[in-house]
């Protein structure tokens, strides 16, 4: 396997964007404040309506930053024309509302230099809200592919690298699936190379309003499509797994309220995968209680007649 070709090789950022001036800017900032370089920001915007251009012509003159404002289909059209401008060695793709950790280029750089057949390396993320106040942040295992495939650990995008040479052999990002194409692009490199997970904060993920992930529904079409083929693979223990992780999305994404749809896909990703019971994250547990739901909301109205307070989150 080729190792980078620079001792300090070339690292593209690409920041798909649409109307999110609120956050764009403490986004950028957050790349050109890191410790390494060389780097290359490229902003592609699709023609926001609010005032993201604005605060994108303020960098103008910033020889690292480059942007685009256009019509598009959409966020993996943005990114597919991103990677297709890329020029760097590495990549990586930043959500216009998220933000980078100081450090965070040179642990992904140095990570890939110290295994070459690596194709993706990965940190943990905080969490922050819309006035960027952390609230937590993730402690996620070593990767496992079986695990990835299960939907029992997850790549989260904002602390996310690969190598150029991983992405043209991955290819696309599918807009087909576009609720999923980050998670599937990041598959496609797992069956190709080796991905390693970097036992530190990276980003920071934020959760606000507007966000596409509350289309849930969605979400788990567009899973369900991407995992299909491997639903069929040869591997026993993959296709139990990919069978596993359609059930366990179907529970993450189902509303409480329809606790009984929730409660059936946990008992079948259980029967399906029964290695998923052993997994300290196999967050569909509290669902095999049938009834949870609405028993917890009883008790909890119990509780507030007896005038015991609210428990906090």
């Amino acid at each position: 396997m080729p190792r980078m070709t620079a001792a300090r090789p070339l690292l593209t950022i690409i920041i798909p964007s649409y109307n999110q001036g609120s956050y764009i800017r403490e986004t950028i900032d957050s790349t050109l404040a890191q410790d390494y370089r060389p780097i290359e920001v490229l902003v592609v915007d699709g023609a926001s309506k609010d005032d993201t251009v604005a605060v994108l012509r303020s960098y103008d003159g910033v020889a690292e930053l480059q942007w685009w404002s256009e019509p598009d289909r959409g966020v993996v059209d943005a990114v597919n024309k991103g990677m297709e401008r890329a020029r760097g060695e590495i990549v990586a793709i930043q959500s216009s509302d998220d933000v980078y950790v100081p450090g965070a280029f040179s642990e992904a750089v140095a990570a890939f230099q110290e295994d070459p057949a690596t194709g993706l390396v990965y940190g943990d993320v905080e969490y922050i809200d819309a006035a960027s106040v952390v609230s937590g942040r993730t402690h996620l295992p070593p990767f496992t592919l079986h695990e990835y495939v299960g939907k029992l650990t997850y790549i989260p995008q904002p602390a996310a690298f690969f190598t150029a040479e991983a992405m043209r052999e991955a290819g696309k990002w599918r807009e087909d699936i576009s609720y999923a194409a980050d998670a599937e692009f990041y598959l496609r490199i797992a069956l190709r190379r080796p991905v390693r997970k970097i036992d530190r904060v990276l980003a920071r993920y934020r959760y606000h309003d507007a966000q596409r992930e509350k289309a849930g529904g969605r979400i788990q079409r567009d899973w369900e499509k991407a995992i299909e083929p491997l639903t069929r693979s040869g591997d026993r223990r993959l296709r139990r797994y990919a069978r596993g992780s359609i059930d366990l999305t179907r529970v993450h994404y189902t509303p409480e309220a329809r606790w009984v749809k929730r409660t059936v896909a946990a008992y079948h990703a259980l029967m399906v995968n029964p290695a998923v019971i052993c997994n300290a994250d196999f967050r569909a547990i509290r669902d095999l209680l049938p009834g949870r739901y609405p028993i917890w909301r009883f008790l909890s109205r119990v509780k507030r007649t007896l005038g015991f307070p609210a428990r906090r989150s």
